[in-house]
């Protein structure tokens, strides 16, 4: 654990859930009209200062300020001034610069300083100037711009592809998909827990499904992995490296189908800053990606597998190239730590989400955000693509899911998941086969699943973002939730060190 992170940030992970805050923000009075002094009974003086007051509020609501909260931002700390206030939101923090703004100009008029004199910029130095305030660039190394090409000549056929399975759904008779939905909920009401394991004496932090459903990867406080089988949870392997507590887990998306175990099969972030890579046939990592400063609470593969993402407390995520295992972007952008990210399944985007309650959404291909999720009161805990390539979920330690819809730019949905802090979020992204349900219409994106710190893991359905069924059996905190991509299983991980396998009472095993 980083010495630099604030306990009271530490404690979701940690501890019980605090209380909510109250961050909602004093509404500004902009009401100008004054009322007759005389019949209000107010003291001439009095009545002079109110005036004055008023007067100078006027004022200040003439300065103009950007519209832009990131050049607002910009410009508060030329001026030396926080860049934010606890509670602020960004209306309020344009009203603070415009106040700011206004006693600088008072005070320099008072001091006998022409503060509308000066010489004019000409076209080629106001143009400047504006790029200066909204864009800052640093120079990529010809890997990065590379990687870039790479990322692009993928994303594009794979959202063609995408594109055209929508439209050939879309002409499916409604009724088609009313009774292919109604099976599908159906089927996961029946869900119960099918076994459970004690992995370690520590708290485990993080579980993740293979890609052939056959083995989960459960990382633990004490720094450890262990592998378990499915369906019997049994121990089939541990893998040591990590000095600290795992953070991150993920799957390569070839990994136990068609790369072979020698290979680098899956990747790990710790508490002590490093990201390893890990194959099948050794309990030591086969490479360590160094280069944070700070714990790594979520690594991520691109869907081409080639590239691999890494949130941090260093206030940074980063994109590794794993062929060469070398550092391609160091991205920052988030005001305090960032603990999720998430590639969306054509791999043009990817989602950022923060301990500074702000998510954003990245294009690859040009380095810019294309969208700031913003919303949440507490801290984005982690972040979910839907496959339908424009929605992404994010949960909150404020007890909320919220969607985000990247064509519309904004929160199109806030589901009130647990009673506390949301864990994690994953979406239910295979095909379903082995589960029974019809293959003529797709499974995959029709629910996904939460993991909560009231002790719980529910299903939630994608048609109305409705609940569909609760799973209670962890006796303590659920830090982690996944679905296999056969459509079979679900897994939770809880500080009360255990994984949870959660099934029908009639799978075929």
């Amino acid at each position: 654990m980083s010495s630099g992170v604030h306990p009271s940030r530490r404690a979701y992970v940690e501890d019980e859930e605090e209380e909510m805050l109250d961050l909602s923000s004093v509404p500004i009075d902009r009401d100008y009209v004054i009322p007759s002094t005389a019949r209000a009974g107010i003291a001439p003086e009095k009545a002079s200062a109110i005036l004055s007051q008023m007067d100078r509020k006027k004022k200040a609501a003439a300065i103009v300020v950007p519209t832009d909260d990131n050049r607002v931002r910009m410009r508060l700390r030329e001026l030396g001034e926080p860049i934010t206030l606890f509670g602020e939101g960004p209306g309020d923090r344009r009203d603070r610069l415009r106040e700011l703004l206004y006693l600088r100009q008072e005070g320099a008029a008072e001091a006998g300083e022409d503060v509308e004199m000066g010489e004019p910029e000409t076209d080629e130095e106001e143009e400047a100037h504006m790029d200066e305030d909204e864009e800052y660039y640093t120079p990529g190394e010809p890997e990065l711009l590379e990687a870039r090409k790479k990322i692009a000549m993928y994303s594009l056929p794979r959202a063609r592809e995408r594109i055209e399975r929508q439209k050939a759904e879309a002409g499916v008779m409604l009724q088609k998909h009313i009774k292919h939905r109604r099976a599908i909920k159906e089927h996961l009401s029946g869900y119960q827990v099918l076994g459970s394991q004690i992995a370690g004496d520590r708290p485990i932090s993080l579980a993740r499904f293979s890609p052939d459903s056959k083995i989960i990867a459960a990382g633990s406080w004490s720094g450890t992995i262990r592998m378990l089988g499915v369906p019997n949870l049994e121990e089939k392997g541990l893998l040591r490296g990590h000095t600290d507590r795992v953070g991150g887990i993920s799957w390569h998306p070839e990994a136990t189908i068609t790369m072979s175990p020698e290979s680098a099969n899956l990747a790990s972030g710790g508490g002590e800053g490093n990201i390893h890579l890990w194959s099948l046939t050794q309990d030591t990592p086969v490479a360590t990606l160094a280069g944070h400063s700070a714990r790594v609470c979520r690594v991520e593969h691109h869907p081409n597998g080639q590239y691999l993402a890494s949130a941090s407390f260093d206030t940074t995520w980063r994109l590794w190239d794993l062929e060469t295992q070398k550092e391609l972007l160091l991205q920052e952008g988030h005001s305090r730590e960032v603990y999720s990210v998430a590639f969306q399944g054509d791999g043009a985007l990817i989602a950022s989400g923060g301990l500074d309650s702000i998510g954003r959404v990245w294009d690859l291909r040009t380095g810019r955000t294309i969208m700031v999720l913003d919303g949440h009161i507490r801290e984005i805990t982690g972040l979910a693509w839907h496959p339908d390539g424009y929605r992404v979920l994010s949960s909150s330690g404020d007890a909320s899911v919220k969607v985000w819809d990247v064509r519309k730019v904004r929160c199109t949905a806030t589901i009130g998941a647990h009673k506390k802090l949301v864990s994690d979020v994953r979406f239910f992204r295979g095909n379903g086969v082995g589960t029974g349900l019809s293959s003529e219409l797709k499974t995959e994106g029709t629910y996904f699943v939460t993991g909560g710190f009231d002790g719980d893991v529910k299903i939630h359905s994608t048609d109305d973002w409705s609940f569909v069924k609760g799973l209670s059996a962890h006796s303590s905190n659920v830090t982690s939730v996944d679905v296999s991509l056969d459509g079979r299983f679900i897994v939770s991980s809880g500080q009360d060190r255990t994984c949870k396998l959660w099934a029908r009472e009639d799978i075929e095993l």
